[in-house]
């Protein structure tokens, strides 16, 4: 497949690697996506979450990454993650002040599964949320997600999955233009084989001017069309990412930090108030369940064998924050200020 054809909904080309037949994280198979979105009011937030694998996660435990490039966040569980190197939980992600609801919903979700599959029930659990700060479109303290709306986003997931404003990219600002949910993926060939790597964005950071879009200082044009005022960074991105490539924790860590990649070739610079968080998992291997068992063997790559890997996180980066900018329509914020999107201007 050449890059021409990737992603039926995007205009922009990123990259020279084909992408997968979704040009999504959920191309990595048995991962599914899902959001609750909360309109009312003031109110316009929500919760997306990744699900890493077919059945409970707590019993097959994806073996995991996470890397923190600026650390202005308030995510969960990202510390059992790093020490540990595998999930436990879903991948939530919300808005900041509602970080501890989402975390508790996974709880109560990990015991419900654990129970409903015959699993000793756990007295520890390692929920993981990112958060990104949609106050400019939201009424934030208004701590709007519940536990209902983080399980109807797990009930919900599947393969297929709305982008842009919605679920917890509802009120989020990607370089003064409408963001939210993105996603694309990229496949790096080694050897004889193609190897999935999908990157799913909550997108809400960088400066109008600083926008790159196919190389070009797009928003700079924007900014002088629009008339906006010059101001500094503000806001967040979570990056999550997936592969099917057969890694070790250590090693996915290297492929993970080459979403900064992305984010550098779309304009950022990582703001003193930017959270740039990721977290990326694989499911190629699983730590599983740890009672009774003295070994665990996981296949890994090469080293030198994991250069197109590096490649494709950076493309799919690059192409998943556009396509948040792309996708989501223009909403107001709580100050009237009107947030356009992207396809406006192009």
């Amino acid at each position: 497949m050449s890059h021409a054809q990737c992603g039926p909904r995007r205009a922009l080309s990123v990259g020279s690697l084909p992408c997968g037949p979704r040009d999504s994280i959920t191309d990595v198979g048995g991962v599914t996506v899902g959001h609750a979105t909360i309109d009312r009011g003031d109110v316009h937030t929500g919760v997306t979450v990744v699900h890493p694998c077919e059945g409970p996660v707590l019993a097959r435990r994806p073996v995991a990454a996470a890397h923190v490039l600026n650390g202005f966040g308030k995510t969960c569980g990202l510390v059992q993650v790093s020490e540990l190197g595998c999930l436990e939980t879903p991948i939530a992600l919300t808005n900041t002040l509602c970080v501890g609801r989402a975390a508790d919903a996974l709880v109560t979700h990990a015991l419900r599964e654990a129970g409903e599959s015959g699993l000793p029930l756990p007295t520890t659990v390692n929920p993981v949320v990112g958060e990104t700060n949609d106050g400019r479109i939201n009424d934030i303290r208004n701590r709007s997600v519940g536990e209902k709306d983080v399980l109807a986003a797990i009930a919900g997931a599947g393969a297929d999955f709305a982008r842009g404003a919605v679920g917890a990219g509802r009120g989020t600002v990607c370089f003064g233009l409408k963001g939210g949910i993105g996603s694309a993926s990229r496949l790096a060939r080694i050897g004889e084989r193609d190897y999935v790597v999908g990157v799913l964005v909550q997108s809400n950071f960088g400066r109008m001017p600083d926008l790159m879009a196919e190389g070009k200082p797009v928003g700079r044009r924007i900014a002088e069309e629009l008339g906006a005022a010059d101001r500094p960074e503000r806001g967040s991105v979570m990056v999550v990412v997936a592969t099917d490539a057969p890694l070790s924790s250590r090693q996915l860590g290297r492929v993970v930090r080459r979403a900064t990649v992305g984010l550098v070739r779309c304009g950022s610079y990582m703001g003193h108030g930017s959270g740039d968080v990721f977290v990326g998992f694989t499911t190629a291997n699983s730590m599983g369940a740890e009672k009774d068992r003295g070994l665990v063997r996981l296949d890994c790559l090469a080293e030198e064998a994991l250069d197109p890997l590096f490649r494709a996180c950076a493309e799919a980066c690059e192409a998943a924050v556009l396509d948040s900018l792309m996708e989501a329509e223009p909403m107001r914020g709580l100050d009237d200020t009107i947030y356009h999107s992207l396809r406006e201007f192009l």
